[in-house]
């Protein structure tokens, strides 16, 4: 299994009643052999334990600041490339 298709199959992790077993074993051996996944998968964990807690956290507003203007500069810089 390569990243990708561990991405596409990434929210079947997350639904462990309705799982293959073959296909979770083959999700958590490719786990084991890379990082990246596993730096995917616990973010993708800690987002949907953040919402399903309703946790709120306030920004400081310098990172809201940085955020709001890294998203403008994003946007900016896509219709850039849609006019070309």
């Amino acid at each position: 299994m390569n990243c990708t298709e561990f991405i596409a199959k990434l929210d079947q992790l997350f639904e462990r009643h309705n799982i293959r077993l073959p296909l979770r074993d083959e999700l958590r051996a490719h786990l084991v052999e890379c990082e990246h996944c596993v730096v995917t998968y616990n973010t993708t964990r800690q987002t949907i334990e953040i919402y399903r807690n309703h946790e709120l956290y306030e920004l400081p507003t310098e990172i809201q600041e940085q955020l709001h203007t890294a998203i403008m500069k994003k946007c900016a810089d896509t219709k850039v490339k849609r006019r070309r």
